[in-house]
């Protein structure tokens, strides 16, 4: 076993001696264990397997944030509650090492292996670092190296959303899969139709993740709906419903009322029959209905993805 020093310029040289590590793990501990700060080591490619880093006695963890883990053999380490800020994570194994409460914002975490890890309460950033650093070459002109990190944050983005579905934390990966369909569509030409139809998905439930917008987009289409009817005019009867200026404002609102119940039951399709459009109101009857047939089955879709995780 080497005779590791404590100083900090031996955990920050990048060049040291890496021939023989087997004394790394139990002098990174002790190190911990001494208080001495651990920010910024150099970490990379290091044997470190089984190591033991949780901070007994503690809520806080050992704090090794910006510290290059590159390569380095994790696995099965006790990690729990641990600051790796702004770490470089890429290609680390992390298989069944324990990073329950573990502190990830801003780590590079393109390749890392997280097979059997305990990802319980981690904190994710909402947008890893590969797509603000896209973001960033987008707004610097940077084409090439906007694409090539978009699909750096696609496949950052899928590998924690599959780790964090096998360890049954689906919220968090239904919000990483979100941002990986994004990731996908930012690199389609950007005028195609398939980007288009992907913007269409997105916007009416989120990829599948937010019912809530499909709630939204018919409460707003049936309302845009109702408005058009009023302007255009349905048939109660013998009683033509829509607005005019010849009738009082108490009329022209009970009106709008009997225009909105008719959007709801077109668009739900009940189709009661005790009102009924004409002219130019009845090609959108015929649209409402249809799209209140797909959006009907769209939230039943969604909405039961949601609930049956």
């Amino acid at each position: 076993m080497l005779d590791i020093p404590h100083e900090d310029e031996f955990w920050r040289d990048a060049k040291r001696d890496k021939s023989d590590e087997s004394g790394l793990a139990p002098a990174l501990e002790a190190r911990a264990r001494s208080g001495a700060p651990m920010q910024g080591f150099c970490l990379k490619r290091c044997k470190l397997a089984g190591l033991d880093l949780v901070h007994r006695g503690s809520h806080t963890g050992y704090d090794l944030s910006g510290s290059d883990l590159y390569r380095a053999d994790l696995r099965g380490a006790h990690l729990f509650a641990i600051n790796l800020r702004g770490a470089s994570l890429m290609k680390a194994d992390l298989r069944d090492a324990n990073l329950h409460c573990a502190d990830l914002r801003d780590a590079n975490l393109l390749g890392v292996k997280l097979d059997g890890a305990r990802l319980d309460n981690v904190l994710w950033d909402e947008r890893v670092v590969q797509e603000r650093e896209a973001r960033e070459a987008k707004r610097n002109r940077q084409p090439a190296q906007m694409m090539d990190l978009l699909q750096q944050a696609e496949e950052v983005y899928r590998n924690l959303r599959i780790h964090l579905e096998k360890a049954g934390l689906f919220e968090d990966a239904g919000r990483f899969f979100y941002r990986e369909m994004m990731m996908r569509r930012l690199q389609m030409p950007r005028w195609s139709g398939q980007r288009f139809f992907s913007w269409l998905v997105d916007l009416f439930c989120g990829y599948g993740e937010q019912p809530l917008r499909v709630v939204l987009f018919s409460l707003g289409f049936v309302l845009l709906c109702a408005l058009l009817y009023f302007v255009v005019g349905i048939h109660h009867g013998e009683v033509r419903l829509a607005f005019s200026l010849d009738q009082g404002l108490r009329t022209n609102l009970e009106e709008l009322g009997a225009c909105l119940y008719y959007s709801v039951v077109t668009f739900t399709t009940l189709g009661y029959g005790d009102i009924v459009p004409l002219g130019l109101s009845r090609p959108l009857a015929a649209f409402e209905a249809f799209v209140g047939s797909f959006t009907i089955a769209l939230f039943v879709v969604v909405f039961v993805k949601k609930m049956t995780r």
